[in-house]
This record gives C-alpha cells, structure tokens and sequence, in this order.
C-alpha cells in the first residue's frame, strides 16, 4: 500500500510540474555545480525517471537529493513569473543547500543588495522539514527584507511545501507520502446525531479535553533545562488547575445543536460560508488559552490548529465569543469561544488534527520561555459516512486533480495571510484614497482658502512621502505595468498582483481615477517620489533658492522625452522583459523611496542630481523623464469629465494661472494639457482668488458698485426721498 502510494505520488508530483522533458531541473543542474549547492559533493546523479529529482553524490554515495522549488509547488511572485529556488534535501530530511537561481521580481531584481538575499537563502540551510511537517510549516522564524517582502514570502514558502513534497515521496526523514485514495475515504454524515449532555460527548470522544495542573507545567519547564525558567516555577500548588480546555467541531450540524442549541447553531451556519469549518473552544483554569495579544494584534497567539501539513492560526475576525454553552451538565467555564476554520487553508474535518496550546514564562524584563502541549482531535466515527474511492487506475488522476486545487488553495493562502498582515497599511491607504477622492469631488469647496489648502497638500505630500514610499515602499513603478503586459500575454492570474495589497489598491484606485481626472490623482497626490520633489522644491523656495521657468517653446519640446523613454521601454520588453526591468533604472524610485538612497553611489548620485534639478525646476522629473507618468498620460485622454473650472477670459488676455502653474502644464492661449497636468489644485485656488485673477476682481468692483449704488438710492437724506412740501 505504500509502495502504491509513493508511485502514485510521485506520478501526481511529475504532472503537476507538467512532464518529465518540461521540467527545469536539467537546466539548473548544468548550471551550479553539485559544490556549490551542497558543500563537499562532487556530482549529480541521472534525474529520476518518474520526479524532477536528482540526487547529489559524493565519491559515488547519495548525500542528498536536488529539485527546484517551481517543478512542485507555485512560486510566482509579484512579477507574475517563478521565482526558482535550486534546493537540495539530505536522508534526514533537512535542507541541505539551496541557491536562487531566476527570478523576475522587479524590487530584487537591481536595488536590493545581492548579499542580503543570498543571506537570507542561505538561512535555510539545516532547515528540519520533519519539523516543519509537525508544525504545519510555523517551526522556523521568517527574515523578511524590507523592500522585498512579497518576494522573501513566496520563496519561503517554496522552500518549505516543496521541500515537503519531495521528502514525503522520497521518504526522507521518516516521513511518508499522503497516501492515495484506494479505500473508501469519508465525509461528514449530517444526519448523525449528537448525545445531550457533556459526559456522554465527552465519554464518545464528541468532546475532547486537555488537562494540566500546575506540577506538569513547572515539570514541562524544568524540562527544558533553562535555569530561569526554573527559577520561576509557579507558586501554586501542584494540583492547582492551570488549564482544562475543551474542543469539539461543532460545524457538524448534530454537534452544534447539542453543544450550542438551536439558536446558536443556526447562527454559525450563518457566519460560516461553504467549506468552512469551527471549533468550540471552552477554558478554565488560571491559564487563558485567548491570552490579550488578540486585542492588540487580531492574533490568537497562544493555540493553533495542525493536521499534517496545515497550520491555522486564529484572527480576531475568525473568532466569536460565545455567552454559554447548553448541553446537559456543563462544567462551569471561564471561557467559551468559537473559531471559524477558512475554507482554503486544506483542513480535512474527517482526519486527526490537534490544537496547540503555547504557553509562556517569562524570564525577564522583555524575554520568555515557551513550551507546548497538544489537544489531539479526531472526529468520532459515528459522525462519518464511507465514500467509495475511484478505481486505482483512476487514483493518479484523482489524487492530481486534488493536488491542484490544494496548489491553488496554498498560493491563495499566501496572499490572503499577506493582506491579513497588511490590515493597518491598507485601512489607512484606504482613508488616504477617501479623502482625496472628496477634495478632487468638492475641489471649489476645498480650494476656496488658499492657506489653508496649501498647507493641506503638503500635509498629504509629506504623508504620502512617509507613509506610502518609505514606510511602506508602496512607490508605483513602470515595471508595474510591464509585469501586468507580460502577465495579460502569457495568462493572467490575479493571484499574481495580489501579492501586494497596497500596490494592488493603488493600481485599481488610478484605474479609476483616470476616467474621471486623469493621471494627476496619482502622479500629483500619492507618488512618493513625487512628493519628494515638491517637498524639497517647497524647502528651496524657503531658502530662496531661484526658481527657473523654461520658455514655453523648449519646455514644449521637452515634452515628448519621457513618452519615448516609455516606448523605448516598453519596445524592449517584448523582446526581454528582464533587460527592460534594468533600463527601467531610468526611475529614480528604488533608489530614493524603496531603499532609502541606501545604495551604490552611482544610482544615489543618479537620483540626487533629479532631485537638484527640482530644486530649480519644480518636478523636472515628473515633467520630461518619468516613464510611469507617460505611461498614465496616454490612458488618461478617454478620462469621462472636466473638472477644472476655467474662464473665457483665461488665457486671452490673462495669463495668471498659465504663469504660476507648477509643472506648466496651462498653454498660453488658457488650455489645460491633461496630459501634463498633475492636479494639485493651484488653478483653481487662482480661480477663486480675490487678490489675484482679474475675474474675480473685476467681479467683486462690479459688486461693491452695485452695492454702494443701493446704499446711495436707498438713503433717507437722498433728494428723491425727501418729502413733498
């Protein structure tokens, strides 16, 4: 049976990486030498004939086993294309060597120093799959770069699935392949029904229970040795109650209504959506299994859920607290809680799972200790019903239809758990994006003091700065659109550009925004590189430093540069989408934003020469270099609405606005160029200025004459209101 079982998975392994001739492994093994990847080994041996597999030798003997992470597991990155990982596992089912050989993820492929990835690869080195298999993937700790976490995230999460696919099939390290279907396999029988009282679910394995008092816990800390940890055993009696915590998987219909009644359960069929999953989680004790970094962090940070391969780790938004529970005969709980199981984390409600309970001492003034203990579950037989198993000859077939939907499940997980860790940047990206939305709504209204709207915009400029590039390096790029070009040619995925939330909302926010105002929403408001500009421009006209206006013919004729640096781009990407990441160099944003000019002097130099420019030119970069700025100009010309107030005087004679425009994006005959304009506003700060626009003034003279004329023709004193002799 396990013999079938290895076959067949190795057979699932070798067609979810395609086939055998399309495999990428011979391409790498060429290309690293087998002492490169695995210190001391000499050789590689003939990859085998059913699996992307191939073993690494040393005078002839089998050290470890080599694959690539993107032969069994999905590894597409915020590019859209795999990112491959050339790894080898040795008999004990540790990471033996491992090198990142291809990639195209725009932020690490120039910006990011070769040596902090290769530092962060090389940490995998004596990873224990054996443990990773225990733990569900959480046993090792995640050193995320900044500026390329979306990258360091996927290859993670490579290393470990692969490596756990590859070790399961070729037995490594004591672990054994998930065995195929060839019996009958089970699914809940809803019309089972459920005792009514507590000790009968408890004494049919309905419910079940993990009990520790205080002498297991102190025993279990002396255990590991740590002197500290000893030195603070708890002061209670042994036989105090530290925990009793409780379980069952009440989203069985029969289980739920024992355990929550009627009402209750008819809720939780509400809050759960298909395919979903939940537990009933009861406490006592001195010990809480919720703890209070939930109410800090949305993170359940003392239990997770294991089955196999599978770990869950509760959110706040998973969670409901319950008032009681109703089953005859209850114990009385300090605690009782529902936690919802997501339908796309693989959870297998028929098998064995446990819930982890960690729990902690400190051992100093910011240090703790943990240990863990296990509540093993497994659903009682009774709440099961056989399904017959398809033909073994059929089993491949099945076991890979459900590899795939598992892969796709894994890689939604992924962006799933990115966003979950993202909720504050997107809340507040999100805030961002409202506001701006009601300035550009009700610009008359937000334009109508100057001060006050001046220092608004460089409020928002500085917190776009801050925030969105260099706290959050959410700084667009034309590589964006590129990547997006390359993914619409080759088969698109959302999954691809979901990889990075801020990035995504932002590039679904400019969709938008373009049909009703135009490239300026983002290139004026929420680029960080432009704000940078501004800013300094800001700072320099403090300090009076000269301000050089071009004449309109050469500023015309400066135009068209960054529309040809974005074809030119653009033309080479679809040759060599890689070579065009690196003339993309022409934006100075990783440099600045992204990496914080922490960089080789000549992209620094490169970037601080734009920035002088600006200095004298407000936003040269922005007006006759950015790629990205074109590319959204072209776009922007189906935009749906005119919301920039002009007059019939503007332009012919006053030239007002067309003077004092920033970017000088106004023709001296009064038009607008959208293509130029970056919406910040000032024309229409003008437009309602009493100090400034001949309009307005000539307006308010013909007012204050009317005004005084009804004064004059209204007066008691006036001759034609005198009364008659």
């Amino acid at each position: 049976m396990l013999a079938l079982a290895r076959v067949v998975l190795l057979g699932v392994l070798l067609s979810t990486s395609s086939a055998a001739a399309e495999t990428i492994l011979p391409h790498f093994l060429s290309e690293v030498p087998a002492g490169d990847l695995v210190p001391g080994a000499d050789a590689y041996g003939a990859v085998l004939p059913d699996a992307p597999v191939a073993p690494v030798t040393k005078v002839g003997e089998t050290i470890a086993w080599a694959f690539v992470t993107s032969d069994f597991v999905s590894t597409t990155g915020y590019s859209g294309k795999p990112i491959h990982t050339l790894v080898a596992v040795d008999k004990d089912a540790r990471v033996a060597g491992l090198k990142l050989v291809k990639h195209s993820e725009p932020i690490v492929l120039i910006g990011i120093p070769e040596a902090k990835m290769a530092a962060v690869v090389a940490g995998y080195v004596g990873l224990d799959l054996v443990a990773e298999a225990k733990s569900g993937g959480t046993a090792h700790e995640l050193d995320i770069i900044s500026g390329a976490t979306v990258t360091v995230m996927v290859i993670d999460d490579s290393i470990v699935r692969a490596g756990l696919k590859v070790a399961r099939a070729l037995g490594l390290g004591g672990l054994t392949p998930n065995a195929a279907p060839v019996g009958p396999t089970f699914e809940l029988n809803p019309d089972a029904n459920a005792a009514a009282d507590w000790t009968t679910l408890e004494g049919d394995g309905t419910l079940r229970r993990l009990s520790l008092d205080v002498g297991q816990v102190n025993a279990a800390f002396a255990a590991l040795g740590d002197e500290r940890a000893i030195a603070r055993a708890l002061t209670e009696p042994p036989g105090t109650t530290f925990i009793e915590m409780q379980t069952a998987l009440v989203s069985h219909p029969s289980i739920g209504r024992a355990i929550l009644g009627d009402g209750e359960a008819a809720n939780l069929t509400t809050w759960l959506q298909p395919g979903e999953h939940a537990l009933v989680v009861v406490g006592r004790g001195i010990y809480s299994y919720k703890g209070s970094g939930y109410v800090r962090g949305g993170i359940f940070d003392r239990i997770v859920l294991i089955q196999d391969d599978v770990s869950v780790r509760f959110r706040d938004k998973m969670h409901k607290r319950l008032g009681s529970v109703v089953a005859d005969g209850t114990p009385e709980f300090t605690e009782t809680d529902l936690f919802k199981i997501p339908a796309d984390v693989g959870f297998d409600p028929t098998k064995p799972f446990r819930l982890q309970l960690l729990v902690h001492r400190e051992v100093g003034p910011i240090e703790k200790v943990f240990t863990t203990f296990d509540l093993g579950y497994q659903l009682p037989q009774g709440y099961l019903r056989a399904v017959a198993a398809p033909p073994v000859s059929e089993a491949a077939g099945a076991v890979a239809d459900v590899t795939d939907q598992a892969e796709s499940a894994a890689h939604q997980a992924l962006w799933k758990r990115i966003w979950a860790d993202k909720q504050v940047e997107i809340a507040i990206t999100v805030a961002m994006l409202a506001v701006l939305t009601l300035v550009f709504f009700f610009q008359s209204i937000a334009t109508r003091n100057a001060r006050a709207f001046f220092w608004f915009r460089m409020g928002f400029l500085t917190f776009t700065l801050f925030f969105l590039g260099w706290y959050a390096n959410a700084q667009l790029s034309v590589v964006n659109l590129m990547a997006l070009f390359g993914a619409l040619v080759s088969g698109f995925s959302w999954q691809a550009f979901l990889l990075d939330p801020l990035t995504f909302i932002l590039w679904f926010s400019i969709a938008v925004a373009l049909l009703f105002w135009g490239r300026g929403a983002y290139c004026g408001w929420l680029c960080p590189f432009g704000a940078l500009q501004e800013i300094t421009n800001r700072i320099a006209r403090g300090l009076r430093v000269p301000q050089w206006t071009l004449p309109w013919g050469l500023h015309e004729r400066l135009w068209p540069i960054k529309y040809m640096i974005f074809l030119g781009l653009f033309g080479v990407s679809l040759m060599s989408i890689e070579q065009a990441e690196r003339f993309a160099e022409v934006e100075p944003f990783k440099t600045a934003i992204v990496l914080k000019f922490v960089r080789t002097w000549p992209f620094v130099a490169y970037a601080l020469a734009l920035l002088a420019a600006g200095l004298f030119v407000e936003r040269f970069y922005c007006r006759y270099l950015c790629p990205l700025g074109a590319a959204l100009a072209i776009p922007a010309r189906m935009r749906m609405f005119d919301w920039l107030k002009r007059y019939k005087e503007c332009g012919n004679p006053c030239q007002s606005c067309a003077n004092q425009c920033p970017v000088q994006a106004i023709h001296p005959t009064g038009e607008i160029n959208p293509n130029e304009c970056v919406n910040c506003l000032h024309c229409q700060v003008l437009y309602q200025s009493k100090t400034i626009c001949p309009v307005v003034i000539k307006k308010m003279k013909r007012r204050e004459t009317v005004a005084a004329s009804r004064d004059v023709s209204g007066h008691p004193n006036h001759p034609n209101t005198q009364p008659a002799e």
